[in-house]
C-alpha cells in the first residue's frame, strides 16, 4: 500500500495502470491466437492454461502473501470475489461489447470442470478442511489442480495437428509477445490495487469487504481487460476460457497454496461461498443456451453484480438485522 506521502499518487497510478492493462492485453490475445494457429492447437485449450494462469497472477500474489502474512480476510475475500467478479463483471460487459459464441468444448469440458472446483470448495469448507484440517484441504486442491493440468495438457496433445507447419521464428516473436504482455497486464493490476487499496483504507471500510470489492475487482482487470479485447477482435475462446480457467486457478491453485500456511476462515463465509455458487450454476444454462451469451444476458450478469456489490455493502447487514 502506498505511504501517507505517496498518497497523492493514487489516482495517477490508477491512470498508468489502466494504460499497461490495456496494451498488454492487446499483445496478448494475439500472441495467443497467433501461436496456436502456428502450433495446430485450439486457442481454448492455450486460453484455459496459459492466459488463464498469466491473468491470474495478480490474485496469486495478494492471496497467497496475504496468507503467508496472516490476513485470511483478504485471502479468501480476495478470491470469492474475484471469481464472482470473472463471471458476471468480465463476462458481462465482454458480450455487452460482442456476444460470445460458447464453444461446445467449453460445455463438455470446462464448465463442468468448473463447477466441479466450485463445489469441492463448498464441501471441503463445510468440512473444515480449510480451516481446522486446512493442510489436508490445501494438499488435496493442490493435487486436483495438477490432475487438472494434466488432464489439459492431454487434450491440448490431442488436438494437436501433428502434419501443422510450424514457423519456429514467429512462434518464439509471439510467445515472447505473450510473455510481455502477461508482464504489463500483471504490473497494471498491480497499480490499479495499490491505489485501489490506498483509497479505499482511508474510507476505513473492513478488509473482509475491501477484498471482495476493490481488490477483487482490481484483481479481475487482467481478465477484463483481456476478455474485452478478445471479444472486441472476435475472439470468443479466448474471452470465455481466459474466465473460466482463471476461475479454475484461483479456486484450486491459490487457495490451495494459501491453505497451506493459515485456516481461511470459509466456514464463517458460507453466505458469499454459496452466492459463488450460484452464480456458476447460472452461467451453465446461459452457455447452454444457444451456445451463445447474448447482449441481453450480458446485461443480466451485470445488472447481478451490482446487486452482489449491494449485498457486501450494505444488504448483508441489512438483512441480518431482519433477521
Amino acid at each position: 500500500m502506498f505511504s501517507m506521502d505517496l498518497q497523492i499518487l493514487a489516482i495517477p497510478a490508477f491512470i498508468l495502470g489502466v494504460v499497461l492493462l490495456w496494451k498488454g492485453s492487446d499483445m496478448l490475445v494475439d500472441g495467443v491466437s497467433k501461436t496456436a494457429a502456428q502450433l495446430g492447437i485450439s486457442t481454448l485449450i492455450i486460453s484455459v492454461l496459459f492466459v488463464g494462469f498469466g491473468t491470474s497472477s495478480p490474485e496469486f500474489a495478494i492471496s497467497v502473501g496475504a496468507a503467508v502474512e496472516k490476513h485470511s480476510a483478504i485471502s479468501l475475500g480476495n478470491i470469492i470475489g474475484s471469481c464472482v467478479a470473472n463471471l458476471l463483471l468480465v463476462l458481462g460487459i465482454s458480450s455487452l461489447i460482442r456476444p460470445i459464441k460458447v464453444q461446445g468444448g467449453i460445455i463438455k469440458r470446462e464448465m463442468p470442470i468448473l463447477l466441479a472446483a466450485t463445489t469441492i470448495l463448498i464441501v471441503f469448507s463445510a468440512l473444515s478442511l480449510l480451516d481446522r484440517y486446512h493442510l489436508i484441504g490445501g494438499i488435496l486442491f493442490l493435487i486436483f489442480f495438477l490432475l487438472f493440468v494434466l488432464f489439459f495438457v492431454h487434450c491440448a496433445k490431442k488436438e494437436r495437428d501433428n502434419n501443422h507447419k510450424i514457423e519456429t521464428g514467429k512462434t518464439a516473436r509471439n510467445i515472447f509477445f505473450i510473455m510481455l504482455g502477461i508482464i504489463l497486464v500483471i504490473g497494471g493490476a498491480w497499480l490499479l490495487i495499490e491505489s485501489a487499496t490506498t483509497l479505499a483504507a482511508l474510507l476505513k471500510i473492513s478488509p473482509f469487504v475491501i477484498a471482495l470489492s476493490m481488490v477483487a475487482i482490481g484483481t479481475s482487470l487482467p481478465e477484463l481487460v483481456v476478455s474485452v479485447v478478445a471479444a472486441f477482435k472476435g475472439k470468443a475462446d479466448i474471452a470465455i476460457g481466459n474466465v473460466l480457467g482463471s476461475n479454475v486457478f484461483n479456486i484450486l491453485l491459490i487457495l490451495g497454496f494459501a491453505a497451506l500456511f493459515i485456516p481461511l476462515g470459509a466456514i464463517g463465509s458460507m453466505d458469499n461461498l454459496l452466492i459463488l455458487l450460484a452464480v456458476t450454476l447460472i452461467m451453465a444454462p446461459i452457455c447452454y443456451s444457444k451456445h451463445t451469451i447474448s447482449r441481453i444476458e450480458g446485461l443480466i450478469l451485470l445488472v447481478l453484480y451490482s446487486i452482489y456489490i449491494w449485498y457486501i455493502f450494505a444488504g448483508q447487514e441489512i438483512i441480518l438485522n431482519m433477521l
